[in-house]
């Protein structure tokens, strides 16, 4: 596979560390490092980015992550390898990355069951975490920069 075009972040250099410079912020919220991996896992595949499905699988391999919690990340609802807080966070980053999926986006439940397993500040790295994955998701996936790309 060959990208469309260069990454737009290298074209546009300034655009490459306004993202960098939200998510070097938002890591200060304290939400776990592996919840952030699971994640962008997450929203990286259901917006079929390949190149972020495999550097954060990779990500969460290198962090010590065993194998069975990254094959599960798609099933996660079915699976007994993620942590109440994690399922949270999954079932968060699903509805806000499916906005348009349904009339209210994100549900009370959903919001609710999040804010109970994360003060304000680790609520808002959530949600900042989730913004800007599927920002990245939504670039590489349209230009279709390639899997193996980006190293971890």
């Amino acid at each position: 596979m060959k990208a469309r075009m260069n990454n737009p972040v290298l074209v546009i250099p300034e655009a490459l560390h306004a993202l960098l410079a939200v998510g070097k912020a938002a890591k200060k919220g304290g939400l776990p490092p592996q919840t952030t991996m699971l994640v962008h896992l997450r929203a990286s595949q259901i917006n079929g980015c390949g190149l972020c499905v495999d550097m954060h699988a990779r990500e969460l391999k290198a962090a010590g992550a065993p194998d069975e919690r990254i094959y599960a990340v798609a099933a996660w609802r079915e699976s007994p390898y993620f942590t109440e807080p994690e399922r949270a966070a999954l079932a968060l980053t699903e509805a806000a990355t499916r906005i348009a999926d349904r009339g209210d986006a994100v549900s009370d439940e959903i919001w609710d069951e999040a804010a109970r397993h994360f003060d304000e500040r680790a609520m808002a790295s959530l949600l900042l975490e989730i913004a800007l994955i599927n920002t990245w998701n939504r670039i590489n996936a349209t230009t279709r920069q390639p899997a193996g790309s980006i190293p971890v």
